[in-house]
This record gives structure tokens, sequence and C-alpha cells, in this order.
């Protein structure tokens, strides 16, 4: 085996169309769009951590690497540096990808175990992490960075966690990117999709329908500021770090050329509201906010749309809270499931996952049972690990702790 940086676009995107398990954190458009943000994307830094930028030229470095097999392509690898004064790190997200369906693994001779943890898949797992490593242990040296950090997209087993542990890494303090996720299968007919829904989930979606709520999509970058208003209000209510308003509008950039982002808006009218009675509805926003639609409705829930590689994600999303009575949010999800399905989407991807029964005080298991609605299933991935490079990794270690238990995530 051998690795080498790919700088082939087609490439990357075409190996990435062939493996199953993957999330758009590993999209070649990802990649661009942690480069023109010259800084670590995590919405949880400190204003100080978010001002770092890498000194090449303003922006955020990257790295994409491809391991190869007898000249085959079998796993690419995006690797991303943050820069805080905590601690620098290089960070893969979601990935290594490996193409399972690869004929390493496919062609296997009789008698070699097979499964979802075949001995010989955990053998080749295990080789291209090394290769990984050795290569990000260099990188580490040369761009002076404290840990490596791997959020991995492989399913959660004994046999996966042992891998890493047996090859120095440690369970992180705190979290990058989803451990677990929510997905819907949407190859079946929308009838089906409804019928397998929970009763309640369908109901309120029919209702939203009666109750002049109405969907649509824009991909018009001056909308960002519309979901961004709305998303400063959501933040109001819950009191959470937000992601920027340069960030939303780079993620959008980012993913446009190529047609695979949408904002969606649910805008609610209630029946004679005229542009005097904003004030009497209930919330702060202005007339003159991208938020208000003049006499004709006010949009009340946004979200992010992004449909990558045959599979849609549910990103960010916005429902302003004194419309939380008003099930815009669940007509939303639905129309942007079927646009997934339009798009040729095979699975949805509703983003992160907190199982509510065990964690019922767990900050995401409200969205979770929002999601669990639509019917679906989960998927658990290998928790994310970090490899220590120097003793700076400690000051870090105490700090996302320490942040871990504020916000309740333990």
């Amino acid at each position: 085996m051998e690795i080498k940086e790919i700088t082939n676009k087609r490439e990357w995107e075409e190996f990435l169309l062939l493996c199953d398990r993957k999330t758009f954190l590993h999209s070649w458009n990802w990649g661009e769009f942690q480069k023109s943000l010259g800084n670590p994307p995590s919405p949880k830094a400190s204003t100080v951590a978010k001002a770092m930028v890498d000194k090449s030229e303003g922006r955020s470095k990257i790295w994409r690497y491809g391991i190869y097999n007898d000249e085959e392509l079998i796993s690419v690898v995006l690797v991303v540096k943050h820069t805080a004064k905590r601690g620098s790190f290089l960070l893969i997200p979601h990935g290594p990808v490996i193409n399972i369906n690869s004929k390493h693994i496919s062609n296997q001779p009789s008698g070699v175990p097979t499964g979802p943890a075949s001995e010989l898949e955990i053998c080749l797992k295990e080789d291209i992490i090394k290769i990984i490593v050795n290569r990000l242990k260099d990188l580490s040296k040369e761009e002076k960075v404290d840990f490596i950090r791997i959020s991995p997209i492989w399913e959660r087993s004994d046999e996966n966690t042992k891998l890493f542990r047996d090859l120095g890494f440690r369970l992180r303090p705190l979290h990058t990117h989803p451990e677990s996720s929510w997905k819907l299968n949407i190859e079946k007919p929308e009838e089906e999709l409804l019928a397998r829904m929970r009763k309640t989930t369908r109901y309120l979606i029919r209702q939203a329908e009666k109750s002049e709520v109405e969907v649509f999509q824009s991909f018009d970058l001056k909308d960002v500021e519309v979901f961004n208003e709305m998303h400063r209000e959501v933040v109001k209510h819950q009191k959470f770090v937000p992601f920027s308003f340069e960030y939303f509008k780079k993620e959008f950039q980012a993913f446009f050329p190529d047609k695979q982002i949408a904002l969606f808006f649910a805008k609610y009218s209630p029946p004679h509201q005229t542009k005097k009675d904003c004030a009497k509805l209930g919330h702060k926003i202005k007339p003159d906010s991208p938020l208000w639609c003049g006499g004709k409705g006010k949009i009340i829930a946004a979200s992010y749309g992004i449909f990558w590689s045959n599979v849609a994600f549910y990103h960010h999303a916005a429902l302003l809270p004194e419309y939380k009575k008003i099930p815009a949010a669940y007509l939303l999800q639905w129309e942007a499931i079927k646009e997934a399905k339009k798009r040729g989407c095979k699975i949805y991807d509703f983003w992160g996952y907190s199982d509510p029964k065990k964690n019922p005080n767990h900050p995401y298991s409200g969205p979770t049972l929002f999601k669990m609605g639509f019917g679906g299933y989960r998927e658990e991935y290998v928790k994310t690990q970090d490899l220590v490079i120097s003793p700076k990794y400690w000051l870090n270690y105490i700090i996302e702790t320490g942040r871990k238990i504020k916000r309740g995530l333990y």
C-alpha cells in the first residue's frame, strides 16, 4: 500500500460515489469550504480561537490523501488543520472512507470470514490507519500541532474500537462532529414513507398543510442572511454559541456551484395578517427585517439541505421559538425528503442522534425524538479518537472536559 495526495476532484468524488459509509464532511466541497474559512469550523470555539488564522494566505490548511493497493484506490482521507491557543491539531472528519466493495475485500478466498467486521476487513483498516498515522506524524512536525484527532465513520464495534486503542489512540474528551446519526432509506414511494412514520408526525405534516404553512426553496446567497437572522433568534432563546454569518455564507458558496445545497423556508400566513399586525404576533422581528414577508406571511422555520453522493443531509435548522406550536418544522422536513427523492438520493441523514431513553437530559434528545418520528434507523460510529503528539495536548484535554460537563454532554 502507498499513500499519495489527490489533487483531482473527479477522482475523489467518483471514488466516494462507490462507498456506502460516508458523509459530506469528506466531500471535495467540504474541503474547499474549510480552506475558505481560515479557521477551525467548530461553533463551540472561543472568539479568540475563531480569530486564529493560518498564515498561509489567510486560509485553513487541508490535505487530501488516497491510499492505493496495487494501484487501486481503496480509501481517501481529508485532513484539516485546526489552530487554537489551547492546542493545534490535525482533524480527519468522518473518515477515512473505505470502499468496502473493493476487490481487496470482496474477492476473498474461500474460508476467510465475511460479514460487517470480517478478519480481512479489520486487517485492511489497520493497515490503512497505520499508513495514515505515519504520514500525519510527519505532517505534525511540519505543522507544529499537538495531536491528531480522527472522527471515524466506521461502525461502532469492539473490533473497530480496539483497532484504534492498539495503535495508541485514546478517547477524545469532546467530539468535534456527530458520533451517531438517525437515517432514513427514502427509496420507497412517498405513500409508503408516510405510512411508516409515527402517527403523530404524519398528522402534524397534514396539520401544517392546513394551517397556512407554505414551504419553498431558495438558491439565492442573499437568503443566507434570512437564515442567519432566524438562527440568532434561536440562540437568544436557547443560549448556545452560534455559527457565524460568515460560516453559513461560505458553506453555501462552497456547495452551490455543484447544485448540492438548498435553503428551505417555511412561511406562516395567519388569516387576515397585515403589516400592522407584525407587533401583535408575539415576535420581535422588525418589519424591515428579511424575515418579514410584508402582509403575506412570515418565515418561521428554515433549514440547510445538502445533497451529495446519493445522500441528503439535514445540516442546520432554525425554528422561531414563539411559533413552536405551529408544526412548520414537520412539513419543512417532509418537503426536504421529497426533494431528496427527486434528486435521486437513497438515504436521508437527519444528522445527529442521542438515545432519548438512555440520555433523556442530553441536549440532542428532543431533536432526536422529532427525527425518529419520520421512521428510519440509527447508525453509531466509533467514538472520536485522539493521538497525543505533544504534552500541550493535556491543556486541550482539560479545557474540553470542562466544556463537556458544562454542556451536559456526558
